[in-house]
């Protein structure tokens, strides 16, 4: 299935590339995006395209860009008064983060009432990574953020977190919009655009994409495992990512079906007697209940303490400190004994798949 075209038109060019650049390249974008720098260019690419959203800027907006054959118009707003005829369209704040724009743009559109979509190329095979640990303070999630940013160097990752208290706001001093929780609400409603409202949702640590933790411990508990399956299904089927980390917790419903569908477990331990014995009880319950090949797939590890200073960028300070000197080891390793997850094809590439038009209408720069 051909992807819908998704307009960006702005006579800053150098802000119409970017944003084209950047929503390229994350992999859960169902749209071909293209660029524009003036409304001469966008007439006449419509004279042979149809266009799904278009987003303009205030500047470029005239009457003529009302008669074209576009789905969806959204207005990229300075933060001037709108003029009359423009308040019948929704509009976004220009001068804030890409993962904002993509995501005030994605809610309206998901709104519209769009149809279902699936990628043609859903057949691909998505690994499944969780990070599980029985023992307390192991230092699981600094694990899992390192591991999803090293391997988003050149894989398409998505980070998950089921922990109960996640604290990820005040780790990284922001305030988010949704969460999990609002995923997962719209999920069970099983209606149509749920790529839209994940795409309205996920946030990126450079390269890594995530979906923010739930607030509350409830907004986990409540979900059953089979609801977490379907979630997980919907995401492999609807999105292009090579590999879903999921940072588990005693939290979920189910743990342990959820953790047989994994293709990989890590669990970092202590050498402690407490937390060896937890991990030994753990262990017993799992081949208990006939659950061997949970074990059968997890690696355990030893993971070096390293304690990032509250200033600066945290999670780069874990990928260039100890951590990450650790999972390069750990992946490296993996890779000699044959166990580096399957790449599909799809490596990361660095490049917009869009194209930008100038004043001549024709393309001035990416590729296809």
């Amino acid at each position: 299935m051909k992807k819908s075209i998704f307009a960006v038109c702005d006579l800053e060019a150098a802000y119409a590339c970017n944003l084209m650049d950047y929503l390229n390249k994350k992999r859960t974008t169902p749209f071909e995006v293209q660029a524009f720098t003036n409304v001469e260019s966008l007439q006449e690419f419509t004279k042979e395209h149809e266009i799904e959203i278009l987003l303009i800027s205030t500047r470029a907006m005239c009457n003529e860009i009302r008669n074209l054959p576009v789905n969806r118009t959204i207005i990229l707003s300075e933060g001037e008064p709108l003029q009359d005829y423009l308040e019948e369209y929704p509009f976004v704040y220009k001068y804030q983060s890409s993962d904002i724009v993509l995501s005030e743009v994605m809610e309206y559109y998901a709104e519209a009432n769009p149809q279902p979509y699936v990628l043609a190329n859903a057949w691909r095979k998505t690994k499944l990574y969780g990070i599980y640990s029985p023992v307390g303070r192991s230092r699981k999630t600094s694990f899992a953020l390192t591991l999803g940013e090293i391997l988003s160097e050149t894989k398409n990752v998505l980070y998950l977190n089921f922990e109960e208290f996640a604290g990820f706001e005040e780790l990284f001093q922001t305030t988010y919009r949704a969460d999990i929780s609002d995923l997962i609400y719209f999920s069970r409603q099983k209606g149509d655009g749920f790529i839209f409202r994940l795409n309205s949702v996920i946030q990126t640590f450079h390269e890594l994409q995530y979906v923010p933790p739930a607030i509350s411990p409830s907004d986990i508990r409540d979900v059953s495992g089979k609801e977490w399956l379907d979630f997980l299904d919907e995401i492999i089927r609807c999105c292009e990512y090579d590999v879903i980390i999921l940072d588990l917790s005693e939290q979920v419903d189910e743990l342990f079906q959820i953790m047989k569908h994994c293709d990989r477990i890590y669990t970092p331990i202590q050498e402690d007697v407490i937390s060896q014995a937890k991990l030994a009880q753990y262990e017993k319950l799992l081949r208990m209940l006939d659950m061997t090949e949970i074990l059968e797939k997890t690696h355990r590890l030893r993971l070096p303490l390293q304690m990032p200073q509250k200033e600066g960028d945290l999670v780069q300070q874990m990928v260039w400190g100890e951590m990450g000197e650790y999972v390069r080891s750990l992946l490296w390793e993996e890779k000699q004994d044959g166990r580096e997850p399957v790449n599909n094809g799809s490596e990361k590439i660095c490049h917009a798949a869009g194209t930008a038009y100038g004043k001549s209408g024709k393309a001035q720069g990416g590729s296809g």
